[in-house]
C-alpha cells in the first residue's frame, strides 16, 4: 500500500511538473502589441503600372514571370497608404530576409519583459540583422522559442518541439499575416537531426514569406506599430545602410541591393533601411527609403533563379524612385 501510495505521489508530482511548464510556456506566448491595428492601404493604379513596366523591362529581357515577385507601401502620407504589387502574395523562400521578422518578434517579448535582454543576446541580434549571421539566428530562434538543435526525437517528444517552434508562427498568424512561414533556423549548409526531422527529411516546412507581408512588416517597424518608439528606434538602426559606403564587397546590404539604386542615382541625402538575402539561387531585398523630395516608401523584391545578377533589384527600385517622384 505504501509503494502505491509512494507511486502515485510521484506520479502526481511529475504531472504537477509538466503542468506549471506548459502554464509556462503559454504564458511565453508572443503578444499582439496593445491596440494594434492592421495596416489600412488603398491599392494605386499609378503605383501598380510603374512596378508592372519595371518588372516587363525584366521580362522582356531573361525574367520569367514566375521568378520575381515585388510589393510597395506607400508611406508619405501615413493616413493615406498606397500599395501595389506583383505576384505579391506568391510564396517564396525568403534566405536572409526571415531575419527581420525574428527581430520583430524578439523586441516583442523584450518589451514585454517575457525576455531579459543581455550582452549575448544584443549581440546575437546585431550579429543576426548587421551581419546576417546564421549562427547568430539560430541562437535567436532558440531563444525565442524555447527549442534546440540535436538528435532526433520520438512522436510524442517531437509534436511538443514542434508546437514550441511554431510560437512565432503563431505571433504572426494573431496579427493577420497570411501565407507566411517563420520557423526553421537558417543555415551556411544544412540541417541535422531534429531540425531535418521538422522538414520531413524531404525539404518540407520550409520557410516562405511573401513580398507583401514582408513590406508589411517592415512598414509596421517604420509606424512603430510592432513596439514602443525606444524599440522601434533600436530595429531601425540595426537596419539603417549607408549606400555610399566604400567596400569591396558586391553583396553587401547597404550597395549591393536596393542602396545600389540611390548610388547610381547619386541621391547622397537619401536614407535606407533594409534587410536583404541571398543564395546560390534567390536575392530578395526589403527596404524603406526615404528622400530629400519627400518620397517615403517600402519596397520587398524577391528575384529567383537570377541570384548573381546584381542590377535586377536596383533597376526596379530605380524605377519606382523615378516613378513616384512623378505622383503628386
Amino acid at each position: 500500500m505504501k509503494k502505491l501510495l509512494s507511486a502515485v505521489l510521484c506520479l502526481s508530482a511529475i504531472c504537477a511538473v509538466f503542468s506549471l511548464a506548459n502554464a509556462q510556456s503559454k504564458r511565453n506566448e508572443i503578444a499582439a502589441p496593445k491596440n494594434y491595428q492592421k495596416l489600412n492601404y488603398a491599392q494605386s493604379s499609378e503605383l501598380q503600372k510603374i512596378i508592372d513596366d519595371a518588372v516587363g523591362e525584366l521580362t522582356a529581357k531573361n525574367f520569367k514571370a514566375e521568378e520575381i515577385a515585388v510589393s510597395v507601401i506607400e508611406l508619405r502620407d501615413s493616413m493615406n497608404l498606397k500599395s501595389a504589387n506583383v505576384r505579391g502574395d506568391v510564396k517564396i523562400y525568403p534566405a536572409s530576409v526571415v531575419k527581420m521578422f525574428y527581430m520583430a518578434a524578439l523586441e516583442r517579448q523584450m518589451e514585454d519583459g517575457k525576455i531579459k535582454s543581455t550582452t549575448e543576446l544584443e549581440r546575437g541580434l546585431r550579429d543576426m540583422i548587421v551581419d546576417s549571421s546564421n549562427e547568430a539566428t539560430q541562437y535567436i530562434l532558440d531563444v525565442l522559442t524555447e527549442t534546440s538543435s540535436g538528435g532526433e526525437m520520438s512522436a510524442k517528444e517531437f509534436e511538443k518541439w514542434s508546437y514550441g517552434r511554431n510560437r512565432v508562427n503563431r505571433f504572426y498568424s494573431s496579427l493577420g499575416y497570411l501565407h507566411i512561414n517563420v520557423n526553421q533556423k537558417t543555415h551556411c549548409e544544412d540541417a541535422y537531426g531534429r531540425e531535418q526531422q521538422f522538414r520531413n527529411y524531404k525539404g518540407e516546412n520550409r520557410n516562405m514569406l511573401t513580398t507583401t507581408a514582408t513590406a508589411r512588416l517592415m512598414a509596421d517597424i517604420v509606424l512603430g506599430k510592432i513596439t514602443n518608439a525606444e524599440r522601434t528606434k533600436k530595429m531601425m538602426d540595426l537596419m539603417k545602410r549607408d549606400p555610399f559606403v566604400k567596400t569591396a564587397d558586391t553583396d553587401d546590404q547597404g550597395t549591393g541591393f536596393s542602396g545600389r539604386a540611390l548610388l547610381d542615382l547619386n541621391l547622397k541625402d537619401a536614407k535606407l533601411w533594409s534587410k536583404a538575402g541571398w543564395t546560390s539561387k534567390s536575392r530578395h531585398d526589403v527596404a524603406y527609403i526615404e528622400t530629400a523630395e519627400n518620397l517615403k516608401f517600402v519596397v520587398a523584391i524577391f528575384t529567383e533563379n537570377h541570384s548573381n545578377e546584381r542590377g535586377t533589384i536596383p533597376l526596379v527600385v530605380k524605377r519606382i524612385l523615378e516613378g513616384l517622384g512623378k505622383i503628386k
